[in-house]
């Protein structure tokens, strides 16, 4: 089965078990979407939720957060990985934000902000702006390696692999939909690949003998 083939049938699947795709991060606005994701990086979604309410109460804007003490930020955020460099971005961010208009659907304009990279503002367009992008994170740079959809060494190549095979208005949720796949049935560690819906016909005798070991 070529990439194509393959990648419509698990399409097929993703839309049956997902038929909505919920934003996991809790957010209020534009802005607060956009620190919530930021504050994501090597940390899981549960925690941001836990940690973000305190942090919205003292700054919901950009105007509000920086105003806040960059160790008074670190202290709400501190379950978070990477704390310390997150609290200086998030005040650093804020004075751009302010300096540069606030909130705006521009590509360069997000990249350019303080801990802020392209798959970061790749959610952001996708979730708030509803703006065609395939953010891809680790988790679905390996599902993409375990189905065969792409042979990438990085994330980025990974992206461009698979906007090739889904039409562009289904990426906003598509990313999601392989998210809460390998969430709930596709673990990088102890999944028997021949039992799953998807990897079992997906990927290879020699990813699953792989992976068997």
């Amino acid at each position: 089965m070529n990439r194509k083939d393959k990648s419509k049938k698990i399409g097929d699947i993703l839309d049956r078990l997902y038929p909505k795709t919920p934003i996991p991060l809790d957010h209020l606005n534009s802005y607060t979407l956009l620190v919530a994701v930021m504050l994501s990086a090597q940390t899981t979604d549960k925690k941001v939720n836990q940690v973000t309410p305190k942090l919205f109460k003292y700054a919901d804007s950009p105007e509000k957060m920086y105003k806040l003490e960059t160790d008074f930020i670190k202290d709400i955020i501190k379950e978070i990985g990477l704390a310390p460099t997150k609290a200086k971005n998030l005040k650093k961010m804020a004075k751009q934000l302010i300096e540069g208009g606030g909130m705006k659907a521009d590509w360069e304009y997000l990249e350019s902000l303080a801990g802020v990279g392209h798959k970061t503002a790749s959610v952001v367009m996708a979730q708030w702006y509803n703006i065609p992008a395939f953010p891809v994170d680790t988790h679905i740079h390996r599902l993409a390696s375990r189905w065969g959809l792409s042979k990438a060494k990085n994330v980025e190549m990974t992206e461009k692999d698979l906007k090739l095979l889904w039409p562009k208005e289904s990426w906003n949720k598509r990313h999601l939909q392989i998210i809460f796949f390998g969430r709930e049935y596709c673990p990088a560690r102890n999944h028997n690949l021949s039992e799953c819906q998807i990897c079992s016909w997906a990927a290879s005798k020699k990813r699953i003998k792989l992976e068997s070991n």
